[in-house]
C-alpha cells in the first residue's frame, strides 16, 4: 500500500463511498458504488458474521469489482448501574408512550461479538478492511495482514494518526468535525477535539507516511478537488450519498435530508453515548440538556434502538439519529453512478 492506494486497488475514481452502518449502506448502494469505480464499503457494525457473510456474497453477486468492509473496535464494556438505567428510562418514558412502546429493557452485551465479526472479514477477504474507534489488536493486525487484506484505520487528531500508523494501518481516513455520523474518537468518553478536515490533513500531510483519505464536509467537485490537493490520496463521501436511489435511507431520513438544503447539524451523544453529527431533531434537542440520563456506549445506542426503529415505523424524523455532515448543497436523488459521473465529469 506504499504507492497510489486507489490505483493498487483498480479503482477508477479516488474516492470511498463511506460505510453508513444501520441502512443506507446497503447492499444496492455498495455495489453500485464499486461498479461505478469507487470504493464502496459496508457499514458492518450492528450486523453479526452470519449477515455479514450474507452481504458480501450480494454484493459479489451483483459486481466483481472490490468494495471494503467496516466494523467498530470494542472497547470495555461499560458498567450499567440500576440507578443511571433508572435516570434514562424516566428521562425517555413519555417518547416510548408516545411512540406506544413497553418499558426498555436492557441487557449485555450491547453490541455484536467483535470477533466474530472479525472472523468473517478473513472469510470474505475484502479489498479492504476499515475500522474506527481506535486501533486494532496486534493478533488481528497480523491475521489481516497474513490473509493481504489492507487495513484502514480512522483518526481525529495528529497522535490518533500516529497511532495508527505505528500499529500497522495501510492507510488513515482523517476524519474532520464536519463528517455526518459516529466521530472516530479513540476514547468514548473524551471531549471532541473538533479538527476541521483541513487543518487535521494540514497536520497530517508530511508527518504521516500512509496514503491519507480525507473525510468531513466534502459534497462537490471543488471540495474533492481541494482535499486532493491538500495531500489526501482518495476522499471518502458519505452524505453526498444518503438520498441516492440505492441508499437504504429510511422514507422519513431521506424526507427530512432533501426537505431543505440548509441542514442544520451538530455533534450529540443522544441517541448512543458516543460523539455523531446529525440534523438536529426533537430528541436530540430534549436529550442534550441531560446528560446524566445518557448512557455510555454502546448501551445507549442498543437502549434508544427501539424508539428510532418505531420512529422510522410511523415515519417520524423526532427519533432518529439523522447523521449528516455539514456540507452544503442539494442531495442527489438519482443513481449513485450518476452522482459518481457528476463529482468527476472535471
Amino acid at each position: 500500500m506504499d504507492g497510489n492506494l486507489f490505483q493498487q486497488l483498480g479503482l477508477k475514481h479516488p474516492l470511498i463511498v463511506a460505510p453508513m452502518a444501520g441502512g443506507p449502506s446497503s447492499v444496492d448502494l455498495v455495489a453500485a458504488a464499486s461498479a461505478a469505480g469507487a470504493l464502496g464499503a459496508m457499514g458492518g457494525a450492528y450486523s453479526n458474521a452470519a449477515a455479514i457473510e450474507a452481504f458480501a456474497a450480494q454484493v459479489r453477486q451483483r459486481t466483481d469489482k472490490p468494495f471494503s468492509i467496516n466494523l467498530f473496535i470494542p472497547h470495555s464494556i461499560p458498567e450499567v448501574s440500576a440507578d443511571r438505567l433508572e435516570r434514562a428510562a424516566a428521562a425517555t418514558a413519555r417518547y416510548r408512550q408516545e411512540l406506544k412502546l413497553p418499558s426498555p429493557q436492557l441487557s449485555p452485551p450491547y453490541e455484536e461479538d467483535f470477533d466474530a465479526q472479525f472472523e468473517a472479514v478473513l472469510r470474505i477477504k475484502p479489498a479492504c478492511f476499515s475500522f474506527v474507534f481506535g486501533l486494532l489488536p496486534t493478533d488481528h493486525v497480523r491475521e489481516a495482514k497474513k490473509a493481504g487484506i489492507p487495513l484502514i484505520g480512522t483518526a481525529t487528531t495528529l497522535d490518533e494518526a500516529r497511532r495508527l500508523e505505528e500499529s500497522g494501518a495501510d492507510a488513515i481516513v482523517l476524519q474532520g468535525f464536519e463528517a455526518g455520523g459516529h466521530r472516530g474518537i479513540f476514547d468514548a468518553r473524551a471531549a471532541d477535539p473538533e479538527i476541521g478536515m483541513r487543518d487535521l490533513m494540514a497536520q497530517c500531510v508530511g508527518t504521516i507516511r500512509v496514503p491519507l483519505i480525507a473525510a468531513g464536509g466534502i459534497m462537490t467537485p471543488s471540495d474533492i478537488r481541494a482535499a486532493l490537493q491538500a495531500g489526501a490520496q482518495v476522499v471518502q463521501m458519505g452524505t453526498a450519498f444518503l438520498a441516492c436511489t440505492e441508499a437504504g435511507t429510511s422514507a422519513p431520513y431521506r424526507k427530512k435530508l432533501v426537505e431543505t438544503s440548509e441542514r442544520r447539524t451538530r455533534t450529540t451523544r443522544a441517541f448512543s453515548g458516543r460523539f455523531a453529527r446529525g440534523i438536529e431533531n426533537r430528541f436530540m434537542d430534549e436529550m442534550d440538556g441531560k446528560a446524566d440520563a445518557i448512557l455510555p456506549f454502546p448501551a445507549q445506542n442498543k437502549f434508544t434502538r427501539d424508539m428510532r426503529s418505531a420512529s422510522t415505523a410511523k415515519g417520524l424524523p423526532d427519533f432518529l439519529s439523522l447523521w449528516s455532515g455539514t456540507g452544503r448543497g442539494e442531495l442527489w436523488q438519482g443513481s449513485a453512478a450518476e452522482l459518481i459521473g457528476r463529482l468527476f465529469t472535471e
